[in-house]
């Protein structure tokens, strides 16, 4: 079974890693390892796959799976709650599994150098632009300088199409947010964002530079990944990390 593995300077202890759209029982137009289930595929094929995620992997248990609403709301792990409304999920206890759930939106995994605590964010631009990430590295004991994060596959700066107000939202918030959109050379008063280098911005104006990932794009990769720009109804992929 498939996965994208972060290449960085992380503890041995840690176990992270992305889902890709191979090795599970979901037919067209989820085919085929969907682990989302509120994407209209069959909740059985889905429970297969999710069962299938923690046996193949090796998880220690399966993960909280949030509703993910784009929201700027963090999960601490070990959770009692009915409510899982969040967009990222942290935790400072061993084995307790923090997972997020994309199809072009960014992932982003975060750990400590110390080995002792993760994160796993769902950064859609609104939650990104909102401050997702701000919200999930306030967790963190670790001072910035400590924390390392990976930026898991996501739509790319070559298909990342928005409009002016989007550029303008990011722009209020943080004006250096320019530098990662360009005018859409095929469309007017169109623009291509590169989600990560604005996450890479923000994390950096946090204190955190040991930056990894950012080398994929969910759109352009058709045969890797699931993506809900190409393709409308479609899957979904996993971003998982947990310490031993």
């Amino acid at each position: 079974m498939q996965a994208i593995f972060p290449t960085w300077q992380a503890p041995s202890n840690i176990q992270a890693f992305t889902t890709t759209r191979a090795g599970g029982v979901s037919k067209a137009p989820f085919e085929s390892f969907n682990l989302g289930d509120h994407v209209g595929d069959e909740k059985s094929a889905v429970k297969i796959n999710r069962t299938l995620l923690v046996e193949k992997f090796r998880l220690p248990h399966a993960p909280l799976f949030l509703i993910q609403t784009h929201s700027t709301k963090v999960i601490r792990l070990p959770y009692c709650g009915d409510n899982v409304e969040a967009d990222a999920v942290y935790t400072n206890q061993p084995n307790q599994v923090c997972a997020v759930m994309t199809a072009d939106c960014l992932p982003v995994l975060f750990t400590t150098k110390q080995g002792n605590e993760v994160a796993a964010t769902h950064a859609g631009w609104r939650g990104l632009c909102d401050g997702i990430l701000e919200e999930t590295v306030k967790c963190f004991h670790a001072a910035p300088q400590d924390i390392i994060a990976w930026l898991g596959p996501a739509i790319g700066p070559q298909a990342f199409q928005v409009g002016k107000e989007v550029v303008e939202q990011f722009m209020a918030v943080d004006p250096q947010a320019q530098k990662a959109f360009r005018s859409d050379p095929e469309q007017e008063e169109k623009y291509l964002g590169d989600l990560y280098q604005i996450a890479t911005q923000r994390l950096n104006k946090l204190g955190i530079t040991e930056i990894f990932g950012g080398k994929h794009c969910t759109f352009n990769e058709e045969k890797l990944f699931f993506s809900y720009r190409r393709e409308g109804q479609t899957g979904r992929m996993a971003s998982v990390i947990w310490f031993e």
